[in-house]
């Protein structure tokens, strides 16, 4: 339990760096104030262009991988759980992103951070998801259905890979990491709740569009 715990804290400490919040602020602008009022990657790429979407997202992309590296590289020798405790870790992250008690608990959706998870994972989720993503993004322009769709995808591949041995769970840790990874894609559809409701609607924004 203390393990979780610490793999917990560990990454919401990383998680608390708000690249987009940050880069903001340094081009005197707080992004929660402007377009869809979330400091992530998609929110900084309409409001200050591509290349604050791109330092944004690889900055959230980056707080995940290093300490999921970090963790397994310290907890080297516990195989029959190290991918749970990475699942924490990147959880933590997620949540600092999302809720950074600093900021009035009010960040982003966490979507480049879990681009993070998914590297540090698996790299056959990871490339299925890239596809989905592109893909949907490409034919639709909605970056909020390929980010739906891509925590979907993970959640999917988790169980499946899991399922089969690949990450070395035993029974007690392996319908954790189910639980936790069915936690992570819930709560990434969770804050797409607004975005969802608007695809529904037809009034979502699209990439590159101009909103009215």
């Amino acid at each position: 339990m203390l393990q979780r715990i610490f793999c917990l804290a560990f990454g919401y400490l990383f998680g608390l760096f708000q690249t987009g919040y940050i880069y903001g602020k340094v081009n005197h602008i707080d992004l929660r104030k402007h377009g869809s009022g979330n400091s992530g990657t998609t929110n900084a790429l309409r409001v200050l262009g591509w290349k604050a979407g791109l330092i944004v997202f690889i900055g959230d992309f980056l707080k995940t991988v290093i300490p999921c590296l970090i963790v397994r590289v310290v907890f080297a020798g516990r195989e029959d759980m190290l991918y749970l405790l990475i699942l924490y870790t990147a959880f933590g992250v997620i949540l600092g992103h999302n809720f950074p008690f600093y900021m009035g608990f009010k960040g982003g959706k966490g979507i480049a951070a879990t681009a993070g998870l998914l590297v540090s994972i698996d790299w056959r989720i990871t490339l299925i998801c890239l596809v989905i993503f592109v893909v949907t993004v490409g034919v639709t322009r909605y970056v909020s259905l390929g980010s739906i769709l891509v925590v979907t995808a993970f959640l999917i591949g988790a169980v499946y890979w899991g399922s089969r041995g690949d990450y070395l769970l035993g029974d007690p840790y392996l319908y954790e990491f189910y639980a936790l990874a069915a936690l992570v894609a819930g709560m990434a559809v969770w804050r797409h709740r607004a975005n969802i409701v608007r695809l529904l609607h037809g009034t979502e924004n699209k990439l590159g569009a101009k909103k009215e």
